[in-house]
């Protein structure tokens, strides 16, 4: 399950849209009542967004026994929770606890104070290590999301951040590189030369550190951008990885639901005053779905596998009726020479190395597939 990332300036709804986010809960409980490819159960529960946590102990319990009374939660269900750092009180993280909250994720992006201003954060670097403390002292699970290759940056600043999130004890970390994307304001600062991006040897020096640091104290890389001790992978990080089903609730929630005659995706309004207007109207708040098609479906499983625990070639043959070392030895044969990759019956697996260029690998193979065989894929139905 997933509640998806959605941010809003004023709080005056709060009480609105939590009862209409129950009310969106029990529609879509009933949507999926008779559907024989709906889950039994569900191993994990995700409040994204970076601030769920304002919401009360209170007001979070009435969306978990919403969800509880709907579906069938495994009893060692992974239930993580975002929050920003600076916005919790132990008493408020001994009552999520109290809820079954076992994971927290806090987005601290850095421990310097003027890359967090440059980030636009509101928080403080000390307010990040006194959240993640007192977290601690609740919570085994705590995991931080870090960003690296910021303009100016040096090597040495990033170590120190790295060295951070081990002194804290948390046993999960999530280490991204600074991406300028498309219409952000980064983005303008970028092209009006007010900004300069990192030097990319620079930002590959730090990707190198973080994998050789991180993995000195115990934590392994699970994907490109995600590190944890052993047995903290993030289970519900990995179902999107894996492509299994998940539902989601809320403005701008995205699911996917895995099916016998293909693969489902929906997409729900992303204007508050849309979406409360209708689950009053008694109607699924959903703006787009998509059949996903088996073409579709194979490429996500090859960049979605590189990216992190390697393509399943069962599935792959699954997906296409073909063989993916057949349809694409060259390539596959470069990523294994030069060291990137290994290979067994069941997966081809990037290494540290290779993740680094798990995305042209990816568009390589899928390009080596649909070229030689540019319509078996297209027309191939998902087998029940």
């Amino acid at each position: 399950m997933y509640c998806s990332f959605y941010s809003v300036e004023t709080l005056d709804q709060k009480e609105r849209f939590l009862r209409a986010l129950v009310r969106e809960i029990d529609m879509r409980a009933d949507a999926l009542a008779d559907d024989p490819d709906a889950p039994e159960r569900y191993s994990t529960i995700f409040f994204g967004g970076g601030t769920p946590s304002i919401l009360s102990p209170e007001e979070l319990e009435r969306i978990v026994e919403a969800l509880r009374r709907r579906f069938v939660i495994a009893e060692d269900a992974e239930f993580t929770m975002e929050a920003n750092p600076g916005a919790l009180t132990t008493d408020w993280l001994e009552g999520y606890r109290a809820l079954g909250v076992n994971r927290m994720s806090f987005g601290v992006q850095s421990f310097h104070d003027d890359e967090l201003k440059f980030l636009s954060r509101i928080h403080s670097a000390d307010e990040a290590r006194a959240s993640i403390r007192a977290a601690r002292g609740v919570l085994e699970n705590v995991s931080l999301d870090l960003i690296f290759a910021l303009p100016g940056q040096s090597v040495e600043r990033w170590r120190e951040n790295l060295r951070e999130a081990v002194a804290l004890e948390t046993v999960h970390v999530s280490a991204y590189s600074l991406i300028f994307e498309e219409g952000t304001p980064l983005n303008a600062m970028k092209l009006k030369g007010t900004v300069r991006p990192a030097p990319e040897d620079d930002e590959a020096t730090m990707y190198a550190m973080t994998v050789e640091a991180l993995g000195a104290h115990g934590f392994s890389q699970y994907e490109v951008s995600n590190y944890a001790r052993p047995g903290r992978e993030c289970r519900h990080n990995l179902g999107y990885w894996e492509r299994r089903s998940y539902i989601s609730f809320g403005p701008s929630a995205h699911a996917m639901k895995r099916g016998h005659a293909g693969d489902v995706r929906w997409a729900n309004v992303s204007n508050i005053g849309a979406y409360l207007a209708a689950v009053e109207q008694d109607r699924l708040p959903v703006a787009t779905t998509e059949h996903v098609t088996s073409e579709v479906a194979m490429e996500e499983l090859v960049m979605l596998g590189l990216r992190s625990s390697g393509i399943d070639l069962a599935e792959f043959r699954r997906l296409t009726g073909e063989d993916l070392v057949e349809r694409a030895p060259a390539v596959i044969g470069r990523m294994l020479d030069g060291g990137y990759a290994a290979i067994s019956p069941e997966r081809l697996v990037l290494n540290a190395e290779g993740y680094i260029f798990a995305d042209r690998f990816a568009f390589e193979l899928i390009d080596a597939v649909e070229r030689v065989t540019p319509t078996t894929v297209e027309r191939r139905e998902i087998p029940s």
